[in-house]
């Protein structure tokens, strides 16, 4: 039903009072802007004492992060300290990795994380984190590695420097927003105004001040983009040097390979509609595999295929950090898992309630 011309005539000139008096109001706020940068440019301190702020903003923010985190990580997870008794090998193994590698005895902790997975944690003192499924997912030469990776991570120091880099990453991107966010916010006001003036309220973002600033959002969020792919490119060379120096320690590439695969195919059966979505989509797409923390799984146990038959490994290769050199539950190529090959190292001794 079309409005009587009448109505849409006083509609517009509505609107276009509205549009007037909005662009009074930003041009004032705009006024007062220039003053508030013209004193802070006057009452400036000098660069240096400026870098030393945001530097020392940054390595506080990042420490006290570092430090704390820990705590607040593990309640979120709702992560139980594992009893040595409830699970006498992977204590052991523990106990060698802390030997081999001459850091700190990190707490071993449990939770339900979703999929197989484990992870370790720095702050006040270190810590791991196993999920329930991979007791019962890995044999002891293949959770070896997966603990050696994570104790690769605690040696390296990861956590903090992954917790300083991104300190560094929301300074920096703060900084800037708070540069930028007095032009945003009076180009986005006048924008509004004069759609307002010109009847169509709904393309601000067309005018010249609305285009400003959307340029200037887009500029802040490619920076923070950008800052992002770097510390995700660093986490994922910081993941293959784990994974070497766990073949390092513990002398089985083709264990950690298997036990990769395992946790592999475990997350892809997971998923109710598995043969509908397949995660090496998202790991082949050049935007998922910049912004991911991990290599490709396929990657990874690739090259440690590859350092395995470098260095002239079996798949059957006994003894090791953890003991329990069997070869049970381990394929004629070594690589594809079998059945995992527990004994009587105490594993089952964890309720089924309780995975």
């Amino acid at each position: 039903m079309s409005q009587p011309p009448g109505t849409r005539t006083g509609l517009r000139t509505a609107m276009a009072a509205a549009g007037v008096a909005t662009i009074a109001f930003y041009t004032v706020a705009a006024y007062l802007v220039v003053l508030l940068a013209r004193f802070v440019w006057t009452n400036r301190p000098d660069m240096a004492t400026l870098a030393w702020v945001f530097l020392a903003a940054m390595l506080v923010s990042g420490y006290l992060t570092y430090r704390f985190g820990t705590g607040r990580t593990l309640t979120g997870l709702d992560a139980r300290e594992l009893p040595r008794e409830r699970a006498p090998t992977a204590h052991r193994i523990v106990d060698a990795l802390t030997a081999e590698m001459g850091v700190a005895r990190p707490r071993v902790y449990v939770a339900r994380l979703g999929e197989p997975n484990a992870l370790s944690l720095g702050g006040r003192s270190s810590a791991l984190v196993v999920d329930y499924s991979l007791f019962r997912l890995l044999s002891a030469a293949e959770l070896e590695g997966v603990l050696a990776h994570e104790f690769a991570h605690i040696e390296g120091r990861d956590s903090l420097v992954q917790t300083f880099g991104h300190s560094v990453v929301h300074t920096v991107v703060g900084v800037v927003a708070l540069a930028l966010a007095p032009l945003a916010f009076v180009a986005g006001g006048f924008g509004r105004g004069l759609a307002l003036v010109r009847g169509d309220p709904e393309r601000w973002h067309r005018t010249v001040p609305g285009r400003l600033q959307v340029g200037l959002t887009q500029v802040l969020t490619l920076l923070l983009i950008g800052l992002t792919v770097f510390l995700r490119a660093y986490s994922r060379r910081r993941e293959h040097a784990a994974d070497d120096r766990a073949v390092e320690v513990t002398g089985r590439p083709l264990a950690l390979a298997r036990a990769l695969r395992k946790i592999d195919w475990s997350r892809e059966s997971t998923f109710p509609f598995a043969p509908l979505y397949r995660r090496e989509r998202v790991e082949r797409h050049p935007i998922g595999r910049l912004l991911s923390t991990h290599p490709p799984m396929e990657e990874r146990i690739d090259r440690l295929r590859r350092r395995a038959a470098s260095a002239g490994h079996s798949a059957g290769r006994t003894g090791g950090l953890g003991g329990g050199g069997s070869r049970r539950g381990e394929s004629r190529d070594g690589l594809h898992p079998g059945r995992p090959n527990r004994g009587d190292d105490g594993w089952t001794r964890i309720p089924i309630g309780e995975r």
